[in-house]
């Protein structure tokens, strides 16, 4: 029994059938013509993509052991309120969760877990994160004027972020729908004519050292704010880098992690190809396909200033790069200021549309 290929217009998405009278492919939906050729190579394009898969594998042996009393004057300290496990040296005093301000108490000698493969050392201290903040208060006619005391920071805290590292090779390939359209104009009629193109894209990308925040005390968003911290100037880790401050000690490991990393790779590859199509009036992502290769990843950790403050009841948390000295966080809004600020955009609207009304009713030919 013969099976008759049922070809589908590329544009419109219709059966499309043999015109004789042409001696092509044509679309009975939407007038769009194809060459059989053209046919076939994009029929072929669609059987490999319905067989295609993304493949997202992962080597995630990250980090080594601790050598023999290599972490001996290391110490676990336990926030009694958020349950968050802080390491720190064995000199550090009493002191409060970075992310909190609850109390924390000491558990006992450092114990388990990887060993970070680098560390990437403060380069700010505590002086420059006060200054950071000032300047991400200036010019916020919102702000609070109360909130810009500076006893409004419960607590700075120097803190060593766990991240994990990937790296991988990315291949992909990808298929767009664009179009060309095309305006003009006789005596009698106006003109469009539209012209459908699939494109095609595909090749290889090499990522290096991207991050995954490892703890889920710290919002993802917040941590991926402050970044991107320079990876030339990490070290091999040393535990003396931990002296005077805080490391968080991760609670998501790199397997928890790779579905993060797959998600940021996945889009910084769509839009490297994305940006290769151009010289069309639209174009819309129809597939893609993302194969990963060579894939591992490491454990570091990165600096970073957390300031906590509390306004009106509502906690209020900041961060800054202990390397670049980028800082974000969201700041309160002075609910009165606000709404003065709307009446004056309000009125001003208003006095614009009855100017506007007014030089049209009575200087009409200003305005056609």
């Amino acid at each position: 029994m013969a099976v008759l290929q049922e070809y589908k217009c590329p544009c419109c998405g219709g059966a499309i059938e043999f015109s004789s009278e042409l001696q092509k492919m044509k679309c009975p939906y939407c007038d769009s013509e194809f060459e059989m050729e053209s046919l076939e190579e994009f029929d072929k394009v669609l059987n490999e993509e319905a067989n295609a898969t993304d493949n997202m594998e992962w080597e995630t042996q990250a980090g080594g052991e601790w050598q023999e009393g290599e972490n001996s004057h290391l110490r676990v300290y336990v926030c009694n309120s958020c349950g968050g496990e802080i390491i720190g040296d064995e000199t550090l005093a009493a002191t409060e969760c970075p992310y909190c301000n609850n109390p924390v108490v000491m558990m006992g000698q450092f114990q388990g877990d990887l060993k970070p493969d680098f560390v990437i050392p403060f380069k700010l201290d505590k002086k420059a994160t006060k200054e950071g903040l000032k300047k991400h208060m200036k010019g916020k006619i919102l702000l609070p004027k109360s909130f810009k005391d500076e006893n409004r920071i419960n607590e700075i805290k120097g803190i060593y972020v766990p991240f994990w590292l990937f790296d991988t090779d990315a291949s992909a390939r990808m298929r767009y729908k664009a179009t060309k359209v095309r305006f003009w104009s006789d005596s009698k009629y106006n003109y469009t004519k539209t012209n459908y193109y699939s494109v095609i894209r595909g090749g290889t990308l090499g990522f290096e050292k991207v991050p995954v925040d490892g703890s889920s005390k710290i919002a993802d968003d917040l941590m991926e704010s402050v970044e991107p911290f320079n990876f030339s100037e990490a070290v091999d880790f040393q535990t003396a880098y931990l002296a005077g401050y805080l490391a968080d000690k991760y609670d998501v490991d790199a397997k928890q992690s790779i579905s993060r990393a797959n998600e940021r790779i996945g889009i910084s590859t769509e839009e490297v190809f994305r940006s290769t199509v151009t010289g069309y009036n639209s174009v819309t992502a129809e597939h893609k396909n993302i194969q990963l290769h060579n894939g591992c990843a490491k454990y570091a950790l990165y600096p970073v200033w957390i300031l906590n403050s509390t306004y009106k009841d509502k906690k209020y948390t900041f961060a800054m790069n202990g390397q670049t000295g980028k800082f974000v966080g969201d700041l309160p809004i002075d609910k009165k200021a606000f709404w003065r600020w709307w009446g004056l955009i309000a009125l001003a609207g208003s006095a614009l549309t009855f100017l506007i009304i007014f030089l049209s009713q009575n200087w009409g030919g200003l305005f056609g």
